[in-house]
């Protein structure tokens, strides 16, 4: 079975890639579930139920999220009642909503689905990898087909995190920088992974910000509200092969589509 992540969604330049995009990918290569984060959909800076509702829509399964997940107040009632918008796991365990869901693919397989965040250079929260490894064991009794969104930005902890759960998850997709990295593989246990999925978002910008605004902070150091770049649009994803009996991935795909404005 073929499952499809796709990297942060970026404003309305990213959803309209998802619009565009998103059809011809699982009618083409025939995607049985598809998840995406979505932690920055709504102008750059969290995400909204009207938009929230909007992605489901469009084919995605599951949206995951990070760091921004809060940003837009309304949040935190939207992913208390809806459980297909993920929050990381290793969020202290009053916040709302989960940090992990189990769904029904569309050949009917069931899929595990669970959210990370890492701790270098973001916010001390709970260890990710102890989290983990307590997440996987309860959605080990359900399923084996497990995909795991690590949101970090140190591409040495998204490493040592996949190489922790080797054998566990089907696959351990990191998400965050907004670049899509070229490091996919199969690790020997059976665990499809890549450091960061890319962003689904503005080509000519800087991972998604206005050009002219992240330059001008470089040079003077002065704090500024950022706002999402418009024009050519990116969709950035990967796609993996799962075997739905084992749980293990044979295949782990890079793709990067651009669609015009």
């Amino acid at each position: 079975m073929k499952i499809l992540f796709i990297g942060d969604i970026v404003g309305k330049p990213g959803r309209r890639a998802i619009q565009k995009g998103l059809p011809g990918l699982m009618s083409k290569l025939k995607i049985d579930f598809v998840i995406a984060n979505g932690e920055n959909a709504a102008g750059g800076f969290g995400i909204t139920q009207a938009i929230g509702e909007d992605l489901f829509s469009l084919g995605i399964d599951i949206l995951t999220s990070g760091n921004h997940i809060w940003d837009k107040k309304e949040a935190v009632t939207y992913i208390a009642k809806e459980n297909r918008l993920l929050r990381p796991a290793n969020y202290p365990p009053d916040v709302p909503g989960a940090g992990t869901m189990i769904m029904k693919s569309r050949s009917g397989h069931t899929i595990g689905v669970l959210n990370l965040e890492g701790r270098v250079f973001m916010r001390q929260i709970d260890c990710p990898f102890q989290t983990a490894k307590r997440e996987v064991r309860e959605l080990k009794k359900e399923t084996n087909i497990i995909i795991v969104d690590f949101h970090g930005e140190a591409t040495s902890e998204k490493a040592a995190i996949g190489w922790y759960l080797d054998g566990e998850v089907s696959a351990l997709i990191g998400t965050h920088t907004h670049v899509q990295t070229a490091d996919e593989r199969i690790l020997p246990q059976g665990t499809a992974f890549i450091s960061d999925a890319g962003m689904t978002g503005p080509v000519n910008s800087i991972i998604g910000v206005k050009k002219s605004q992240i330059i001008n902070k470089f040079l003077t150091q002065i704090p500024v509200r950022f706002e999402t770049a418009r024009g050519e649009s990116l969709l950035s994803c990967v796609v993996v092969d799962v075997n739905a009996k084992t749980g293990k991935a044979s295949s782990i795909q890079r793709i990067q589509l651009n669609f015009p404005e």
